[in-house]
C-alpha cells in the first residue's frame, strides 16, 4: 500500500486517510447512518446506532487497546543478559554496533522553551536510547525529520539532538533528519549506517510500533545487500494500574492507545 502511495505520488494524504479509518469516524458515520434510516426501519435504525455508540465507548478503553496490543505480538524488553551481550559487541573495535531511536513526532514550537521540542512519543524513545547507550557504549542514530502530517520547521533529529547534548549530557553520533514516516526511517538509517560498517542495530521504539519497525529494517537492509542483526528494544510497555472495572470505562489513555494499536495493526497488515 505504502509503494501504491509512492506510485501516485500520494505520500502526503496518509495522515488524513489515517485519520479517516481510525476510530471515532467509523463509529459516528455509522450512527449517522442509523439515524437515517429511521425514518424507514426504526427498530433496525436503532440498533445500527447503538452499535455505534457502542464502539465509541470500547474504543476508548484500556482494556480494548491493551487487547489490540497483545494482538500485535509486542517483543519483550531486552533483558540484562542481552544487554550485556550488546555491550561485548559494542566493546569491539571498531564497534559494529548502533542504537536507532526512531521518532515519534515534535512540536514545532514549544512556547516554554522558546524552541522546538519532542512529542510525549518522541522523548521517551531518545530517553531510553540514551539510557541503552550508556549501560552498553554503543553510539546513537536518532531518526526523523518533518512527518506528513507536520507543517515545517526544525527537523525532529535536531531537536534530539539538542536535547540529548544540552539536557542528558550524551551527543548523538548521527542524525538523521529527512524522514517522514517508518518505511523512510529504516531506509535512510540503513543508508547512514551501511557506510559505517554496521552489522547490529539496537531498534528503540513503542513496543506496539516494534513488529512493523523491525519488518521495515530488515526489509530495507535486504534491499540494500546489508548483512544486518535488529535487535528489539521495545519500551512504553507497563501494565496499566488502574482498577479493572476503571479499564472499560471511556479515558483519554484508552482512545489513544486503541488508535495506536489499529494504526499498527493496519500498517502491518497494509504493508505500510
Amino acid at each position: 500500500m505504502n509503494d501504491l502511495f509512492v506510485l501516485l505520488g500520494i505520500q502526503s494524504w496518509k495522515p488524513l486517510l489515517t485519520a479517516l479509518v481510525l476510530p471515532p469516524v467509523p463509529w459516528l458515520l455509522l450512527m449517522l447512518i442509523g439515524a437515517r434510516m429511521m425514518y424507514w426501519r426504526r427498530t433496525v435504525s436503532w440498533l445500527v446506532i447503538l452499535l455505534g455508540a457502542a464502539g465509541v465507548w470500547l474504543s476508548c478503553t484500556t482494556a480494548v487497546g491493551s487487547g489490540l496490543e497483545r494482538a500485535l505480538n509486542t517483543p519483550p524488553p531486552l533483558a540484562p543478559d542481552r544487554i550485556a551481550e550488546i555491550k561485548r559487541l559494542a566493546a569491539g573495535s571498531p564497534s559494529k554496533v548502533a542504537i536507532v531511536v526512531l521518532g515519534g513526532g515534535r512540536e514545532a514550537m514549544a512556547p516554554e522553551y522558546g524552541l522546538a521540542n519532542l512529542n510525549y512519543l518522541s522523548l521517551p524513545r531518545l530517553h531510553y536510547g540514551i539510557w541503552l547507550s550508556r549501560q552498553t557504549g554503543a553510539p546513537i542514530l536518532f531518526s526523523g525529520g518533518v512527518g506528513h502530517a507536520e507543517t515545517v520547521g526544525v527537523a525532529e533529529a535536531e531537536a534530539a539532538a539538542r536535547i540529548a547534548e544540552r539536557d542528558y549530557g550524551r551527543p548523538l553520533t548521527w542524525l538523521e533528519s529527512e524522514s517522514r514516516d517508518t518505511r523512510e526511517n529504516a531506509a535512510r538509517s540503513i543508508a547512514m549506517l551501511k557506510t559505517q560498517n554496521i552489522s547490529d542495530v539496537v531498534l528503540v521504539t513503542h513496543g506496539v510500533h516494534m513488529p512493523r519497525a523491525v519488518r521495515a529494517f530488515q526489509a530495507e537492509a535486504q534491499r540494500a545487500s546489508m548483512p544486518l542483526r535488529v535487535w528489539a528494544a521495545p519500551m512504553g510497555l507497563a501494565a496499566t494500574s488502574e482498577q479493572a472495572a476503571l479499564r472499560w470505562m471511556p479515558s483519554v489513555e484508552g482512545f489513544r492507545r486503541v488508535r495506536f494499536a489499529l494504526h499498527e495493526l493496519g500498517g502491518l497488515l497494509l504493508g505500510a
